[in-house]
């Protein structure tokens, strides 16, 4: 069953650069996707587009049958996603319970059930009662990559978007956290979909992948394919993508 659909997408910015160009993808209910490509390449605006910060110029997104375009139920459409950003962005004045709390409540709970379930959700990701009451500054990124999961669940989403969840990381912690973002998806039994460069934690995550170029899935499939799908561009790219993590 299709979860998120992508129809015939076209984005262009001024001067006439064509971000999207007729992008097509099908992500199933329950499945980790992985969107891979270049800088450049599409990605982020594909997220942007998704959750509609920007307004697509053609085509159609859906989620569960209902359009980004459909302002009488944007508000129902938004309430499905919830975001694990690239920066993590956490409130710097905030405590990490706090901004954890933050999150829950945007399911309108009452203060009480909103400290619950935060202190729930920390636990949840591996974080010890003793970091709490500190601030972001005052904890390691991998810390904070927890506790920016943590906040992005507690809102209890239909779907997780990942945006390049490694970066920043050194390689254990990066590793740590791909296993941590593994169980959740699986625990929760969410949609997930991540944008990344980074072809290990493809590999690692998806169920499917799908590689961009120039606006458009120019390859879909298994990640493991990858290297044998018969397609240069990609075969190229995950040549290269090796080499350099080498």
């Amino acid at each position: 069953m299709s979860k998120i659909v992508f129809s015939n997408v076209y984005k262009s910015f001024e001067g006439g650069l064509q971000v999207l160009n007729g992008m097509q993808l099908n992500i199933e209910a329950g499945e980790s996707y992985i969107v891979l490509g270049q800088s450049g390449c599409g990605k982020s605006v594909l997220l942007k587009c998704l959750l509609g910060i920007m307004k697509i110029d053609s085509g159609d997104i859906l989620v569960d049958g209902i359009s980004v375009k459909d302002e009488k139920r944007y508000r129902e459409y938004l309430r499905k996603f919830s975001i694990l950003f690239q920066g993590n962005a956490l409130f710097d004045s905030m405590t990490i319970i706090e901004n954890v709390i933050f999150g829950a409540n945007q399911v309108n709970k009452n203060k009480s059930e909103c400290r619950q379930i935060a202190e729930e959700k920390l636990l949840a990701v591996g974080l010890e009662k003793r970091v709490f009451d500190l601030y972001p500054a005052e904890i390691s990124g991998g810390m904070q990559k927890r506790a920016a999961l943590a906040r992005a669940i507690a809102i209890e989403p239909e779907i997780l978007l990942f945006d390049e969840p490694t970066s920043g990381l050194d390689p254990i912690t990066g590793g740590i956290i791909c296993n941590l973002l593994k169980d959740t998806i699986k625990s929760l039994g969410v949609t997930a979909l991540t944008i990344t460069h980074d072809l290990k934690v493809a590999e690692f995550l998806a169920d499917r992948a799908a590689v961009l170029n120039k606006g458009n899935a120019v390859w879909t499939g298994r990640s493991g394919d990858m290297k044998t799908c018969g397609n240069k561009f990609v075969e190229n790219f995950h040549r290269a993508s090796n080499i350099i993590s080498k």
